[in-house]
């Protein structure tokens, strides 16, 4: 036989119950936009339902139950899909940073445009091309002295900003290193806290849902494995441990994730996007401009010098078999030579300065004070030159011998072919080079630099859309899982109200039932 007040505590139960469930909900729905939530249920089972005391069997109609009871709440995640999100979150990070990088260096490059290096280095043959119709031209002079000053200022330029770029990702890499060691510090923080709470019996689910959101977050800036312990998450990049559940987090340095990148225990996620774009893409692209402005100042050339032309005392040219040396007499051609000269530099060298007697002229490029070989960076022009315009060479051609010989004035032989140097091909051997292309003109090699940026930025937003796709893909079946829907939320609102009414109304009608019997009962008769 069952208590007389037994209704009472089946009704307090379902309330209790429902009441569990109501709060749930609204901590759903208050949470719908935070990041990382996972949504919450409370699981109902009917509680341990009591039977009459008696030797053997009661002679009670069966079993009495005693109501519902709220065994535990726990959120809704699916551990195969996390594992899932993590691996294409990875990905997705590394494509970002390589797609952004090249971004900026089609910036940096600027082509095609009216200010980048290919205008300013037309517009640099064209003043030549000028020059060569009026050598003694004081004007035209100072435009080609102008127009190489612009071209040593776009590749000084050009050649900063790829620095800066590669600073900047070095830089970047040292704070991804400190945002590492946050997470995994706040990860083996929750480890510990998760373990304590659920040691009481109770479920965790916030600080679980905090602990996930940091592990997402983990997964896009290096690749990690995550296996969930009794004691927490154990959390690796590689063979290298960043968080041991039970024990703690190893603290990570730019100079600890550039050696894994090496070994190859980081092959993914932002920093690794970040590193390769630096050492690779950067890089790269700053070894070819460099290739390219030391082709032109001192790259192997072909050029056909003209008859009646005479080259300074002691010059050395290669005609393609074996070095000739001209001296004395034979400094003046009787016929057409074709030779290799070392560039612009090697051509200007063959021509003459004005002057009593005349001079041979010098290098027209320079490296700058502090560097030892010509580069985007150092690339100058001759600073005697950029003082006096007159040092600027133009004729092949002189009279005389000894102190009396003089310069031929108003001979444009060297102009034009300096002038023809736009069409000619170069040799762009270097070996820290790795252009697409070893021999063609200075247009040519900047042509494929501009179209292998074009290619290889098409192909990383090509991979990052594909990547991104990926991502939203497996974020949309988790959150068909565990993210909040109102709609259904709204509806188990209702659902838990009606419940929790019904249950005081049983309540009431037990409270009626128990007032009649104490109240009313054996009162007949008085």
């Amino acid at each position: 036989m069952s208590s007389t007040f037994m209704g009472i505590e089946t009704s307090k139960r379902a309330l209790f119950t429902q009441q569990s469930a109501l709060q749930t909900t609204g901590q759903n729905i208050s949470n719908a936009n935070t990041a990382g939530f996972s949504r919450q249920v409370v699981n109902m089972s009917a509680a341990k339902p009591m039977e009459a005391i008696g030797m053997m069997r009661s002679t009670a109609t069966g079993q009495i139950g005693t109501g519902v009871e709220a065994s535990s709440i726990t959120r809704i995640r699916e551990q195969f899909l996390d594992d899932q999100f993590r691996n294409e979150n990875k990905a997705s990070g590394d494509f970002n940073i390589q797609a952004d990088t090249l971004d900026k260096l089609q910036s940096i490059m600027n082509e095609p445009t009216d200010t980048g290096i290919r205008t300013v280095m037309d517009n640099f043959w064209k003043s030549w091309s000028d020059l060569s119709k009026d050598p003694e031209n004081v004007t035209s002079r100072k435009i080609v002295r102008e127009n190489a000053n612009a071209l040593a200022d776009a590749f000084n330029y050009t050649s900063k900003q790829l620095k800066d770029l590669s600073s900047d990702l070095t830089n970047n890499i040292n704070v991804k290193s400190s945002e590492i060691n946050t997470k995994i510090s706040t990860i083996a923080t929750l480890n510990d806290q998760i373990t304590r709470i659920e040691g009481l019996g109770d479920n965790a689910n916030d600080l679980r849902d905090q602990r996930d959101l940091l592990t997402d977050d983990l997964s896009k800036i290096v690749n990690i494995q995550v296996q969930n312990t009794p004691s927490g998450y154990t959390i690796n990049m590689g063979s290298v441990n960043l968080v041991t559940a039970g024990v703690g987090s190893t603290a990570t340095t730019s100079d600890s994730l550039i050696a894994a990148k090496a070994s190859g225990d980081l092959n993914s996620g932002e920093v690794n996007g970040m590193i390769l774009s630096r050492d690779t893409f950067v890089a790269d692209y700053q070894n070819q401009l460099d290739t390219l402005a030391n082709t032109l100042a001192n790259g192997d050339i072909t050029v056909t010098i003209p008859k009646g032309s005479v080259l300074p005392e002691g010059t050395v040219l290669n005609d393609g078999t074996s070095d000739i040396t001209y001296s004395g007499a034979s400094r003046t051609l009787t016929a057409d030579i074709t030779v290799t000269v070392k560039g612009l530099n090697g051509l200007h060298k063959l021509g003459y300065i004005a002057g009593n007697p005349v001079t041979a002229a010098g290098d027209f490029f320079t490296a700058k004070a502090g560097f030892t070989a010509i580069t985007a960076e150092s690339f100058q022009l001759n600073p005697d030159i950029s003082d006096n315009p007159n040092l600027i060479a133009t004729s092949l051609r002189t009279t005389g011998t000894g102190t009396s010989e003089q310069l031929v004035n108003g001979n444009n032989t060297l102009a034009l072919l300096v002038a023809q140097l736009n069409d000619t091909k170069f040799n762009f051997n270097n070996s820290t080079t790795t252009g697409i292309i070893s021999k063609g003109t200075i247009n040519d090699y900047f042509s494929s630099i501009v179209g292998q940026l074009g290619v290889q930025t098409e192909a990383a937003i090509t991979k990052q859309q594909n990547q991104q796709a990926m991502v939203d893909q497996v974020d949309s079946r988790r959150q068909s899982i565990s993210g909040v829907s109102l709609d259904e939320e709204m509806a188990n609102m209702l659902k838990f109200q009606k419940a929790y009414t019904a249950a005081a109304r049983i309540m009431t009608t037990f409270d009626e039932c128990l007032d009649k019997v104490i109240n009313s009962m054996g009162l007949v008769g008085r």
